[in-house]
């Protein structure tokens, strides 16, 4: 393995791939200081019927996922498309896929999978992830998401279940729209984005057989930097100009690629467009610039903020196409709807006496409706003896009493924040509900404190913890 990934790689990469190899496999991501002692646990489970054939076994099948994994995170695919889309996987920073793609790349070499849906199948992931940046989802979900996504696959329809997975996935995990992405691509700031060069060159490339080197140009800003903007730059835009520049500066609409940004510096839009010559004497104004991104400036007469606007739409619907969601006919998605199976009784608030009226009922639908606002994904499920409150799992369960609510958060109890010491420590403890963290809530002031202790608990959940 050592030589497959090089030495020096060995030394940076090989943590980092036995844990997502660990995650491929048993679909539990291993803290990262507990690596070996996972790979011990998991090691007993390899079959065999003596203990060298189990070590045989083991260390074949890591020899060919350690393949795999310097052909996807270390650029040692021979396959120049594959290539090129792991490379945009790593300028992305999509590390929390590998476990996925690991699985995903054996089954193309296991041949259930040709290489057009690998490369299908990568482009989506990149989609996926890049849409949710610019749309600012937390991508501290995407741990969980990605470790158990083979699992849930449909083999025989690999691309498809993957497309139709990822579309029916809950708010907090799901694949932005075409119209809130485009909304938010345009008014987020790009300049400071973590993978600007990323995101110019998937751009500028789209639809180019010959590829542009982004790297060989710098960022320009048609719209200066510059606090103190000239005269001629404040008319251009007019009174509200110190407003548009803050809007609008770092945004898609005012930035593109050039060779030439110490010859334009601040100058008026109208010298950076057509009257900029090189050190020969040659036009290298933007109406004259050989890139994309720089497509249709010849025909502005005016840089100003409706200019920025219609620039942007233009690269934001350029965008949906570099960065596609996936297309699936409704008959077919709805195939891949999941059906909430019936319990076995159907319980309901009629059967809690104590929510039906009162101070219980008051505090309980106060409670109610602040838990349910948290966010689109929490569900709410009536049992026998109390109340849950779901995203992954339960986070936080109510029963109902007499004269208060008594609340369970499904978090261990030194990790909560509690300044007023409200919570109690049921750890061992029998009771009903789930979670170690008990508090009581009896008065409908207390509901600000008791929210911020449950919204702990509900996005302890969301992030997925797992220390890095």
């Amino acid at each position: 393995m050592e030589l497959a990934f090089g030495q020096d790689a060995y030394v940076s990469h090989f943590d980092a791939f036995m844990r997502h190899y660990l995650t491929t496999k048993t679909g539990d991501i291993p803290n990262i200081r507990a690596v070996y002692a996972a790979f011990k646990n998991f090691s007993f489970t390899v079959g065999g019927d003596t203990i060298e054939d189990r070590t045989r076994h083991l260390v074949e099948d890591l020899h060919t996922f350690a393949s795999y994994y310097v052909s996807i995170a270390l650029g040692k695919e021979s396959n120049p498309q594959l290539k090129q889309a792991f490379h945009d996987l790593r300028e992305l920073k999509v590390d929390v896929a590998y476990p996925f793609l690991l699985d995903v790349y054996h089954d193309y070499r296991q041949q259930t999978l040709d290489v057009d849906d690998v490369l299908k199948i990568v482009r989506l992931v990149e989609s996926y992830v890049f849409r949710r940046a610019i749309c600012s989802i937390p991508t501290n979900s995407l741990n969980k998401t990605f470790s158990g996504l083979s699992r849930s696959l449909k083999k025989d329809r690999y691309v498809e279940s993957l497309q139709a997975m990822l579309l029916l996935s809950p708010s907090y995990r799901r694949f932005p729209t075409d119209e809130e992405f485009q909304v938010q691509i345009k008014i987020r700031d790009l300049y400071n984005f973590r993978s600007r060069s990323y995101w110019l060159r998937r751009l500028e490339n789209y639809g180019r057989k010959e590829r542009v080197r982004v790297d060989d140009y710098t960022i320009e800003h048609i719209l200066p930097q510059n606090e103190n903007l000239s005269q001629e730059w404040r008319a251009e835009l007019g009174p509200d100009w110190q407003r548009i520049q803050q809007d609008w500066l770092h945004t898609i609409g005012n930035l593109t690629l050039t060779g030439y940004n110490s010859e334009y510096s601040d100058r008026p839009f109208v010298y950076k467009r057509d009257q900029a010559l090189d050190q020969h004497g040659q036009s290298v104004g933007l109406a004259y610039s050989p890139l994309h991104l720089n497509r249709g400036f010849g025909s502005v007469q005016q840089w100003d903020e409706e200019a920025i606007k219609q620039r942007a739409q233009r690269l934001a619907d350029m965008a949906v196409k570099v960065w596609p969601a996936p297309q699936i006919e409704n008959q077919i998605l709805d195939t891949y709807r999941t059906v909430r199976s019936k319990p076995a009784q159907d319980w309901s608030i009629n059967d809690h006496p104590y929510l039906l009226g009162g101070l219980t009922r008051d505090l309980f639908q106060a409670l109610r409706q602040s838990i349910l606002s948290l966010d689109p994904c929490v569900s709410e499920e009536f049992l026998k003896l109390y109340v849950a409150y779901k995203a992954e799992t339960n986070f936080v369960d109510i029963v109902p009493q007499a004269k208060r609510l008594r609340l369970s958060l499904n978090m261990p109890f030194h990790e909560v924040d509690d300044p007023e010491n409200l919570c109690k420590d049921v750890s061992g403890l029998g009771r009903w509900g789930n979670g170690d963290v008990e508090v009581g809530f009896n008065e409908l002031s207390e509901l600000p404190y008791i929210m911020s202790l449950i919204r702990q608990s509900f996005e302890r959940q969301m992030s997925d913890v797992q220390e890095t």
